[in-house]
């Protein structure tokens, strides 16, 4: 709730179309109330009859059922499904990208996983009773993301548990994205910042205040009017 109160949603989903293939832009909090939900996301691709879906990510995360059933809609899309990292998949974001056949991230970019949350009000059988659906939610995350990668699942929990952040060399390097793209190609994007004070420990060249990220959002900018 914490993250989802601090970034209300500021963007309804876009879709673009050109010929054979679409582009659909998930550039907020993803929840079915305060952000992208799932209903209009599964009816705006199920609708789109082309080859090749690019899904272009910018999301702080939000909440685990919303971002499994964008997930599942994406991986029975009959379209090549390709995956673009325009500034952050944190949380739940990086489920869409797992259901890509191809996963490219630009360079300042960053990828982070962490183990589910859940608020929990009720007695000790039912706090017991929430902690084991989420041991199970996060195995079925943890295998998710050792299936795409390779690594160990005991190494992806032990990931998880840490909160990891990734930048864009890093995705690469532990296989979660295959490959960097230099952002100045991307003159079409221009991310928002997120304000992430509900993690651990985000990066601090992520913060919009920070000179590096300033510089590069400035960057982004200008590539859209040069």
């Amino acid at each position: 709730m914490n993250l989802i109160q601090k970034n209300p949603k500021t963007c309804e989903i876009r879709v673009q179309s050109s010929n054979d293939q679409a582009t659909v832009y998930v550039y907020d909090v993803i929840d079915d109330v305060w952000g992208i939900d799932a209903e209009s996301f599964v009816r705006e691709i199920n609708a789109l009859n082309v080859s090749t879906l690019h899904v272009r990510i910018n999301s702080p995360g939000g909440d685990v059922f919303t971002a499994r059933a964008m997930q599942t809609a994406l991986s029975q899309h009959p379209a090549a499904v390709i995956a673009h990292i325009d500034g952050l998949a944190a949380s739940a974001a990086t489920f869409l990208a797992m259901a890509a056949s191809k996963v490219n991230i630009s360079e300042g970019a960053f990828f982070m996983i962490h183990k589910s949350w859940a608020y929990t009000v009720g007695n000790a059988d039912e706090l017991r009773t929430q902690a084991s659906l989420m041991d199970i939610m996060d195995s079925n995350i943890a295998n998710d993301y050792a299936r795409r990668t390779g690594i160990d699942y005991q190494e992806v929990l032990r990931m998880m548990d840490d909160e990891t952040w990734l930048s864009a060399g890093q995705t690469v390097d532990k296989g979660f994205a295959d490959e960097v793209i230099s952002t100045v190609a991307d003159r079409h994007v221009d991310n928002k910042f997120f304000d992430l004070s509900a993690y651990r420990h985000p990066p601090d060249n992520y913060q919009p205040d920070h000179p590096a990220a300033l510089r590069a959002h400035l960057e982004r900018r200008l590539a859209l009017i040069a």
